[in-house]
Formats: structure tokens, C-alpha cells, sequence
């Protein structure tokens, strides 16, 4: 259950004061008020989780409170302290916005009871509202699909790592997949059961970052007409996905920067810290190192990411993974388009291998669902391909400098040998005439992906 602040407004002083009392001491933040105006005035400069009140009070009535609670702060919950006879009037109360109401003479801890009881509620409902927005807002892409190298080191990564709660960066072009990798991270893991909130830092305007990422109080700004949570709130004991981090200016890094070790966030408009605990899985398709030395990204906010790394290769450099890929659209689409496609035939899987794949599994992903509307129900050819075919590897559209050819090579060369030895590192660099530590750089340098467990050297 969430730390609540509480509005308590009674004109009977003995009450009132030994309320606060045992509430302050059940941790909830009350603010007491002896006169109805009073908390008017108290609901104009604070928002309130709850409202306790009174029904006859001097001044502003319990009832009247009500209306100002409904207008100043909405998603409040409404209790109200009725004398013994007058639970028409309490129904009354209930009509206008209350949630639950009590006779006096007080039961303190019946008051609590009831109290905590309608806050972890309204946490539930929150949460089902939430999870409720995800499903619509999500399109189903099935599980991560692959059998190479790298997709098993980055399946078992997600196996080890999704118990805790510790923040990981996800590297890797455009159109790899990091935002399906975020998703299986956070289902598999701690946070199943809670929101996964994805935020696209590249669509947020500058000005406006903090407010949505922490929410915003009702009157904090032009446009501000009631109070509202944001991502950090949204997220609460679940999953931040900070898809493409980099884009983010200087100035929204360095309050990303403070909420994150604070492990807080302060609504713009209001000076309450509110405590969050969500894992935050932030994204990119730069290099955030070099983004340091170019002084567009801070290092401090990149050590508080980079916790846990996940670097995901680009489709070309894993095309055993391509006819995986292609059964599994052919799956979903012919559901989605209502068709009966058998698959591709050879020639056109062929050509899907050596193609370059710039906009790697987004981009083939579009070039079945293009070839599956035009075969309908027959088997898809090469003349059903939106792709420059070559069948060369795809010589035509590669890079032809020294450098990018030598690195290609490398890559290759390095790949074949460790899959000859079985991932075995010792024999690996044993073959290559290197030492050790040169092939595990020679390994991060180029992006070959490791597994966390090296297989036995063969006898």
C-alpha cells in the first residue's frame, strides 16, 4: 500500500487530535484542521490521497467540504464522521463522493481498517486501469524468435537478471528488437503482475519532459486543470522502458538523473517527494560512450543505466535467425490477414538471407507482411519480395571502405571459430594465435555476443 497524506477536518478537538495521532502513527502524513474553511484552504495549496471529515462543522459544512474535495482534488478518497441516527445523511455524503463513512463515537481502529482497505482498492484499481491501457495499446509480437549465438546468450541474460529490480541498458540499431527484450524482461520477472510503461524519449518536447515523467499538480502551468501521475508514478513497482535515452536534452538528464537515485519523484508544481520503486530499462541506437566524450550525454546518469548491459546485433550479423523469423510472421499474419500462405519457398528464403537488412527485423518484418498480401493462399516467391535480391550476400548494398571490410571479416572469422570449438573461449583464442583478454575485447569491439557459461574445451 502507497504512503498517503490525509486531510482531517473535525471541529472537536479531543477527537481530532488523538485521530491525527494514531493516524501518524499507522505512518500516514495528516494535516488537521478544526474548521471546514480551513480545509478549503489546506485542499488549495495540497493535494490529498484522503479527506476526513466532519458533517457538522462551523463554516464550511462537511458536506460542502465534499464539492471542494471532488474539484481541488479528484482522485481523493472521501471518508465522513456521522453521529449515531444520521446515516441518511451519511448516504447523502456517500451520493455526492464519499467512499465510506463512520459513526461516531469513533472506533479508531475500525477508521483504519477501513481506511487501508480503500487505499489498497484504489491501488488496484489504478493498476488494472493501467495494465487494462498496456493490452490496448500493445500489438502481441510473440516471444523473441531465434537460434543464434547471440539470441541465446540474450535469453539466458533475461533468465538471470529478471528477479531483480536492477536497471539495464539495451543496445542496438533501430529495428532490432530492444523494446520486445524490455517487455520479456519485465514478464518474466519480479513485475509481471505490475505496469510496464513504455516512454519514447525522442517524442517528449523539452519543456515538458519533467511533467510527463513526473506528473503535475492542477495549476502548475497553463493547461494544468486537474492534478495527474506520471510515467515514474505509472510504472510504480513495475517497468520504465526509456526507449532511445540519448535523445533526452542535458537538462531532463539531470532530473532523470536525481529522481532515479532518490528513488522519488516531486509532481512540477508541487514540493511533496513521492516515493517510487520501478526497474527502469532505458534503450539506445547510439553509442552512449561516445555520446560522453561529445558531451550530449552525462556519464554519472549512463553508470545509474548501464547496470546491466544487453547489446543486441544487428540482423545481418545473425542470419541463421532469418528463416526463424520469416515461419514466425508467416504465422501471424496469415492470422492477422486471414490467409493460408504455406511459407516461402527456397529461393525467396535465400534471398531473404542475403539481404543487408538496414532496418533489420522491423524492416523484414514489412517484407513478409507485403509479400503475404500479395500470395494470399500460395507459397511466396522471389517475385513477391520487396528486396533488392543478390546472391552474393548482398554485396551491392555493403559497406566497401577498408575499415568496415576488415571489421566484416573479423566478425566472421571470430564467429566461425568459436562455433567450431563450441563458444570455448581458451580453445578459441588458442586457434586464433591470441591471448585470452584480446579475444574477449576483439568480442565487445565487434559485437559478438557471449554466453554466461563457457563450454568445456573438446578432449
Amino acid at each position: 500500500m502507497r504512503q498517503a497524506t490525509i486531510l482531517l477536518a473535525d471541529d472537536e478537538e479531543t477527537l481530532r487530535k488523538n485521530l491525527a495521532q494514531v493516524l501518524a502513527e499507522e505512518n500516514f502524513d495528516v494535516v488537521a484542521c478544526a474548521r471546514g474553511d480551513e480545509a478549503v484552504r489546506a485542499l488549495n495549496s495540497t493535494p490529498f490521497d484522503v479527506v476526513i471529515t466532519d458533517i457538522r462543522m462551523p463554516g464550511v459544512t462537511g458536506m460542502e467540504l465534499i464539492d471542494h474535495v471532488r474539484r481541488l482534488s479528484p482522485e481523493a478518497i472521501i471518508i465522513v464522521i456521522t453521529a449515531f441516527g444520521e446515516v441518511d445523511t451519511a448516504v447523502e455524503a456517500m451520493k455526492k463522493g464519499a467512499k465510506d463513512y463512520i459513526c461516531k463515537p469513533l472506533i479508531f481502529d475500525e477508521l483504519v481498517f477501513k481506511l487501508k482497505r480503500l487505499l489498497a482498492h484504489e491501488d488496484v484499481v489504478r493498476e488494472n486501469i493501467l495494465l487494462r491501457e498496456q493490452v490496448r495499446r500493445t500489438f502481441d509480437k510473440g516471444e523473441i524468435v531465434g537460434k543464434s549465438l547471440a539470441i541465446r546468450s540474450i535469453l539466458e541474460t533475461i533468465q538471470r537478471i529478471a528477479h531483480t529490480m536492477s536497471n539495464v541498458l539495451i543496445c542496438g540499431e533501430s529495428g532490432t528488437g530492444k523494446e520486445l527484450i524490455a517487455r520479456a524482461l519485465h514478464s518474466e520477472g519480479v513485475t509481471k503482475n505490475k505496469p510496464f510503461v513504455a516512454v519514447n524519449c525522442g517524442g517528449l518536447v523539452e519543456t515538458l519532459v519533467e511533467s510527463e515523467l513526473f506528473g503535475y499538480r492542477r495549476g502548475a502551468f497553463t493547461g494544468a486543470d486537474t492534478d495527474r501521475i506520471g510515467f515514474f508514478e505509472a510504472a510504480d513497482g513495475g517497468t520504465l522502458f526509456l526507449d532511445e535515452i540519448s535523445n533526452l536534452p542535458l537538462t531532463s538528464q539531470a532530473v532523470l538523473l536525481r529522481a532515479i537515485e532518490e528513488k522519488a519523484i516531486t509532481r512540477v508544481g508541487d514540493n511533496r517527494s513521492r516515493p517510487v520503486r520501478i526497474r527502469i530499462v532505458a534503450a539506445t541506437n547510439r553509442d552512449l560512450e561516445a555520446e560522453i566524450k561529445n558531451g550530449t550525454f552525462r556519464e554519472d546518469l549512463f553508470f545509474r543505466l548501464n547496470v546491466i548491459r544487453i547489446t543486441v546485433p544487428p540482423l545481418r550479423e545473425r542470419s541463421e535467425d532469418i528463416p526463424c523469423l520469416i515461419e514466425h510472421f508467416v504465422r501471424q499474419y496469415n492470422e492477422e490477414l486471414k490467409c493460408d500462405c504455406p511459407g516461402f519457398d527456397p529461393e525467396a528464403i535465400e534471398a531473404m538471407c542475403a539481404h543487408r537488412w538496414c532496418g533489420n527485423v522491423r524492416e523484414l518484418e514489412n517484407v513478409v507482411e507485403r509479400a503475404l498480401i500479395f500470395a494470399g493462399d500460395r507459397e511466396v516467391g522471389l517475385g513477391d519480395l520487396a528486396i533488392a535480391v543478390s546472391r552474393e550476400g548482398g554485396e551491392g548494398t555493403r559497406s566497401v571502405d577498408l575499415r568496415s571490410a576488415t571489421r566484416e571479416f573479423e566478425r566472421q572469422h571470430i564467429t566461425k571459430v568459436l562455433a567450431k570449438f563450441d563458444n570455448n573461449k581458451v580453445a578459441a583464442a588458442s586457434a586464433l594465435e591470441i591471448g585470452l583478454s584480446s579475444l574477449y575485447r576483439k568480442m565487445d569491439e565487434l559485437g559478438i555476443a557471449k554466453l554466461p557459461q563457457e563450454s568445456s574445451p573438446p578432449a
